[in-house]
């Protein structure tokens, strides 16, 4: 074994993993209970789903007309087709570039919930897991940890290769009776070691949507050509403005006031019934004069949706595109983005990404026990830097691929880099501190 090279990917294991470990326990944390929403949507609403079916239901424009007096001076920004006949009618309006939905008994008209579209539980998961609740910013730093998490499982995976391998015991399964540093290294390298390809692939799909790279994608995408239609997930919490579905460009706050004429919801909904799209099915009105109508199945399992435009004065299929129909890179981001949020194959893929998460959470709180445990009294606990390998061009050519993928990883590499020889090597204090002072040397 190279030990200078053993040490010095130990030490960028370190730093990656002391800077990510929070990130990744939040995000798993976040991103464990987003898996299990469709079950924990249903329970919220299930005093919304089983209303008396007695009576004659009113019209779609009435619907809305209640939907809009719940909210004064309110628009239809979208309606949702409800999925049983006793289910309530679910409509989005929009006012000052604030979405609120009402629930609705489609017979009475009583309004039986209004509650803002952003402050909904699960819209708040998601601002918490993708953004921190920080915007753009808190957006940023998460893509920040999810690529230095990468570095971090590569190095990982480096450190735990067997290397005089004597049994399996520390390997691929614990031992758990050995109690002190060698059980929380044992919890460490074998989490480690079964999670990490499910880990690489949660944060690959989960790069779309941060602000750094789904932008970057976007500029790729317009650069050479290869964007066609609408994006179906949001960047950075957004939706790109460019590239928002159909007539609804910039739906999160730019969005003009809608065009409706009575009738044509009506018409749009008889149209659409039979086609039997994948729940929730929503329909938006145009934002021009004589515009069609939008339709659109937003199904967790993306595979699944397809969006429409109609003519509302006819009713009159004017479009229709599906899932495979759209550019190869947007139907991989969407297989992607499916597994991610657990939708691809049903329960299995929620419980496979539970205990992805589960694993992520045991491998970090495993990793800052065994930091604890070895940390010396007034200093970081890095572990003690050595003469420096000569880089060779695998490794070059292996930086630089991850920068092209991964703009965010190849700035923050360089900012760390300058930082480190600018300012924290020169405070004598500091770099002792932090464990950048080099205190040994030894032969290659």
């Amino acid at each position: 074994m190279n030990v200078r090279w053993y040490n010095a990917v130990w030490r960028w294991h370190f730093y990656a993993g002391l800077f990510c470990i929070p990130f990744v326990i939040w995000l798993s944390c976040t991103g464990a209970i987003y898996l299990w929403r469709p079950q924990i949507e249903a329970w919220l609403d299930r005093p919304y789903d089983n209303l008396p079916g007695a009576g004659t239901v009113a019209s779609p424009d009435a619907q809305v007309a209640a939907a809009q007096r719940a909210v004064p001076g309110s628009q239809l920004n979208k309606y949702q087709l409800p999925e049983s006949p006793t289910q309530a009618v679910q409509i989005l309006v929009r006012k000052k570039g604030v979405d609120t939905r009402v629930y609705l008994d489609p017979r009475s008209l009583a309004v039986l919930n209004a509650t803002e579209e952003e402050k909904r539980p699960f819209r708040m998961i998601f601002h918490l897991h993708g953004e921190l609740l920080a915007g753009a910013f808190g957006s940023y730093l998460v893509e920040i940890a999810a690529c230095w998490t990468i570095v971090m499982l590569i190095t990982g995976l480096y450190l735990w290769w067997p290397r005089g391998l004597r049994g399996m015991g520390g390997v691929l399964y614990p031992r758990v009776f050995r109690g002190g540093r060698t059980f929380w290294r044992d919890i460490h390298a074998t989490a480690g070691f079964w999670v990490s390809l499910f880990a690489l692939g949660l944060i690959l799909t989960g790069l779309p949507w941060a602000k750094g790279w789904g932008t970057y994608l976007n500029e790729i995408r317009q650069l050479t050509g290869t964007s066609r239609g609408a994006v179906d997930w949001s960047i950075g919490g957004k939706m790109p403005a460019d590239m928002a579905m159909g007539e609804h460009a910039g739906h999160m706050g730019t969005m003009g006031p809608s065009v409706m004429h009575p009738g044509e919801l009506e018409r749009v909904i008889a149209a659409v019934h039979p086609l039997d799209l994948a729940a929730p099915v929503m329909i938006s009105p145009p934002k021009r004069e004589s515009g069609a109508w939008s339709v659109a199945s937003e199904a967790a399992d993306r595979p699944l949706r397809s969006n429409l435009k109609v003519d509302g004065t006819t009713g009159r299929l004017i479009e229709r595109t599906d899932f495979a129909e759209r550019h190869w890179i947007d139907r991989v981001i969407g297989y992607g983005v499916a597994v991610h949020e657990g939708a691809l194959f049903g329960i299995a893929n929620q419980i496979l990404g539970t205990l992805t998460a589960l694993f992520l959470i045991a491998l970090s709180v495993s990793g800052a026990v065994m930091w604890w445990k070895r940390r010396p009294t007034g200093v970081l606990g890095a572990p003690p830097p050595l003469e420096q390998p000569r880089f060779g061009a695998a490794l070059i050519l292996t930086i630089i691929a991850l920068a092209i993928y991964m703009p965010i990883f190849g700035l923050t590499l360089i900012a760390v880099w300058a930082m480190e020889m600018a300012i924290l090597k020169r405070i004598d204090r500091l770099s002792r501190w932090l464990g950048l002072a080099q205190v040994d040397r030894i032969a290659a």
